[in-house]
C-alpha cells in the first residue's frame, strides 16, 4: 500500500509537471489523464476503492468532453495540435469554449461540477489518514499543477493573442 502510494504520487507530479511544459493539445489532455489515474491509484492507496471508482467515472465523462472539444479545435485551427498557433478561439468557437472551460474546471475540481464530488472526497479522506505532511504536501503540489495546466491551456486557447500564421 505504502508502495502504491509513493508510486501514485510521482506518476500525479511528473505527469502534471510535464503537461506545464508540453504545447501539444492532445498530449496536454492525455498527461492530465495520466495524472488523475495517479489520483485514482493514490485513492486506492488509501482504501477507499469506490471512490476512486466514482472519481473514474466522472473523469471519464469529462475528459470525453475535453477531447470532442479539442477535435473541434484542431481541426477548426486548420489541423494543427500546437496551442501556441490557437489563440483568441473564443470568438470564433463560443460553444466549444464554454464546454472545454466547463470541462477543465471540473478537473480542477471547482465546486458543484462533477469532478468536485469525487476528487474533494479524496483529498477530504486523504487528509483524515496519517501518512505524514510530505504526503498531503506533495497532494496538493500535485492539485495545484492541475489547475495551473488547466489555467495554461484555456489562456493560450481562447484568451491569448493569436499565434498562427
Amino acid at each position: 500500500s505504502a508502495l502504491l502510494l509513493c508510486i501514485s504520487i510521482m506518476t500525479m507530479f511528473m505527469s502534471g509537471v510535464v503537461a506545464i511544459f508540453e504545447y501539444d493539445l492532445k498530449k496536454i489532455i492525455a498527461l492530465s489523464t495520466l495524472s488523475q489515474l495517479g489520483m485514482m491509484m493514490f485513492s486506492i492507496s488509501l482504501g477507499l476503492y469506490e471512490l476512486a471508482f466514482f472519481h473514474l467515472l466522472t473523469h471519464a465523462l469529462f475528459k470525453a468532453l475535453l477531447f470532442l472539444c479539442a477535435g473541434i479545435l484542431i481541426h477548426g485551427a486548420g489541423n494543427t495540435q500546437d496551442i501556441r498557433s490557437f489563440g483568441g478561439l473564443s470568438l470564433n468557437f463560443p460553444l466549444v469554449t464554454v464546454c472545454m472551460n466547463l470541462a477543465n474546471l471540473s478537473l480542477c475540481g471547482v465546486p458543484f461540477l462533477a469532478g468536485f464530488y469525487s476528487k474533494d472526497l479524496i483529498v477530504e479522506l486523504a487528509c483524515q489518514y496519517s501518512w505524514g505532511i510530505f504526503v498531503l504536501f506533495m497532494m496538493f503540489i500535485c492539485l495545484s499543477l492541475t489547475v495551473l495546466y488547466s489555467v495554461r491551456l484555456t489562456y493560450l486557447s481562447f484568451v491569448g493573442p493569436y499565434g498562427g500564421g
